[in-house]
This record gives structure tokens, C-alpha cells and sequence, in this order.
């Protein structure tokens, strides 16, 4: 299951810095407004325990989180 994020808020309040956090990215992050332009996208692994209830339901020959 894919699901999608974004982080939104005014110029200079941290959102790169919050990104690099969450993701272990290296999205430039300055103390200017403005800095981050493009946007920037990270792929996080979110650990949920009813994957392996499921997996043992199912028994599929692999499981990808």
C-alpha cells in the first residue's frame, strides 16, 4: 500500500530540516527563505505489525514492506 505526504509552510521554518529528519535525506537546508525550490522526495519504511498477522493469514512466498 503506497501513500503519499507532504510538508507545508511558510519560507524559513525548518520543513527542510524536518525532511532530512524523517527521511535521512540530504535536502540542502539554509537559513535564508527560499532555499528549497524544487521539491525534494524521500521514501520512508513505516513499520505496521498487522503485516505479519496478514502474512501468516496469506503465507505469500515474499512480503515486501
Amino acid at each position: 500500500m503506497g501513500l503519499q505526504c507532504g510538508i507545508v509552510g511558510l519560507p524559513n521554518v525548518g520543513k527542510s530540516t524536518l525532511f532530512n529528519a524523517l527521511s535521512s535525506a540530504k535536502a540542502e537546508a539554509a537559513n535564508f527563505p527560499f532555499c528549497t525550490i524544487e521539491p525534494n522526495v524521500g521514501v520512508v519504511t513505516v513499520p505496521d505489525d498487522r503485516l505479519k498477522i496478514l502474512e501468516e493469514l496469506v503465507k505469500p512466498q515474499r512480503v515486501l514492506p
